[in-house]
């Protein structure tokens, strides 16, 4: 992907105008569990949670408004989407061969679960317009960016690369012990 990355901004592929981010709960075989904890490891490394439905993973997503597949980090199943957002958006790095970013978002789309104030604050300190709708209970003139309709209906890309990653069945059941061969997987479906 690093290699395959700066290629796609090269021929213009890649487009810089809007971001979508999501998450998607993936539950995890039984054969998931139980992977052997090293020195360093802490709990909750393998980003797997007991829910009522059995042991399960998120996937947390980042791709283009043309629906081109950036980046994904792991968590948990029950950890809430918007706390991954900051880590999502800082390890997502298209970068030439010497390590110049090429590439980051103006706009980042997301849905309700991405709405805080606190997120507002951190891609507009990051130079990133936030494209996340109001909830229903919170007063629209409080807040301290205008939210874009139009650029918003986009957002459904990253729901149907969901739906696209949905439909290999490496990604659809977690069988990995280790987060990281997870999260190969995941990539190597983006590779694709």
């Amino acid at each position: 992907m690093q290699r395959l990355q700066p290629a796609h901004v090269d021929v213009g592929e890649i487009e810089e105008e809007l971001w979508c981010a999501d998450g998607k709960v993936i539950r995890a075989a039984r054969c998931a569990a139980g992977a052997k904890k090293g020195s360093d490891e802490q709990a909750g490394n393998e980003a797997l949670d007991r829910t009522r439905g059995g042991f399960s993973t998120k996937i947390h997503l980042l791709c283009d408004s043309h629906g081109h597949s950036l980046h994904a980090n792991l968590s948990p199943g029950q950890s809430h989407e918007a706390v991954s957002l900051p880590e999502l958006l800082e390890t997502c790095a298209i970068s030439d061969h010497e390590g110049d970013v090429l590439l980051r978002p103006m706009a980042l789309g997301g849905d309700k679960g991405y709405r805080a104030a606190w997120i507002d604050e951190y891609l507009l300190a990051q130079g990133i317009t936030p494209v996340i709708p109001n909830k229903a209970n919170e007063d629209r003139d409080a807040r301290a960016v205008e939210f874009d309709g139009d650029q918003h209906r986009q957002r459904n890309v990253v729901e149907r690369l969901i739906g696209w990653l949905k439909e290999r069945r490496r990604i659809l059941t977690r069988f990995e012990k280790r987060a990281t061969n997870f999260l190969d997987m995941i990539k190597m479906a983006f590779i694709q």
